[in-house]
């Protein structure tokens, strides 16, 4: 008869634990993070966020504009054999002179400051330039799409992480609200068991197997809460956008 009032008791104890799971979570709210969900952007803006701050995405950006600068320097660079020469000189100049009429030879030697110079053209033909032109324009060319290509590879690389990432998240935080109205629940069952127990009713081994599991279900959700934390701050971090709460 004595064991048969244990077993009701212990069935009535998960009665009342179901039915008044709502009213003790509610108690716990500023604990307990049941009740709330997360507010998270739509997955394209955070992945147009990281794309804009991302520093390797910026660096091959950078990288394509200076490829195309050598091809249009190479489109410019047969000019270098076309070119304008001027000479100036200033100074003062010592002309000599000598007239020899027959008779007499007389010589003249004068000083004048005078500024002169010289304005000339050049062409120049380089065969080596000329013949490798052609070659020279389609490496540049070439290096111009590789870079192209390795910008978008590297887009497409964050755009798959991002999306990991953010579905990751989301994962987290189900499973942390799982593992919060786990921890609600066994802490409501371990409040009725530790009545059950000083009135007699529930059994010391009872007791100590309702404390370990109550145990279990918080480290479950303490180790839920900082996986859930962690993955939120490193998405965040990337994106610079904050994931608030929405009570």
């Amino acid at each position: 008869m004595k064991k048969q009032i244990k077993i009701i008791s212990i069935i009535s104890v998960f009665v009342l634990c179901f039915y008044n799971t709502q009213a003790q979570t509610a108690q716990n709210k500023d604990t307990l993070l049941t009740g709330n969900e997360f507010h998270f952007p739509p997955l394209k803006v955070v992945l147009d966020s990281v794309l804009k701050r991302n520093a390797m995405v910026k660096f091959r950006k950078n990288h394509v504009g200076v490829k195309e600068s050598t091809l249009a320097s190479e489109r410019i660079f047969w000019t270098r054999n076309i070119g304008v020469q001027v000479d100036g000189r200033y100074g003062t100049l010592n002309n000599f002179s000598n007239n020899d009429d027959g008779v007499s030879n007389t010589a003249f030697s004068t000083l004048s400051t005078q500024y002169n110079y010289s304005v000339g053209m050049y062409l120049k033909f380089p065969v080596f330039d000329m013949l490798n032109r052609k070659n020279q324009l389609k490496l540049a060319r070439l290096e111009i799409e590789e870079a192209k290509n390795m910008t978008k590879f590297q887009e497409d690389e964050i755009r798959q992480t991002v999306i990991r990432m953010y579905q990751d998240v989301i994962l987290k935080q189900r499973l942390l609200q799982i593992r919060s109205k786990n921890f609600g629940n066994g802490k409501v069952n371990m409040e009725m068991v530790e009545k059950e127990f000083r009135n007699g009713v529930v059994p010391v081994a009872e007791y100590v197997r309702i404390t370990s599991i109550t145990s279990n279900l918080e480290a479950d959700y303490e180790s839920a809460k900082a996986e859930f934390i962690i993955a939120k701050q490193l998405l965040e971090d990337m994106s610079g956008l904050v994931f608030d709460l929405i009570n």
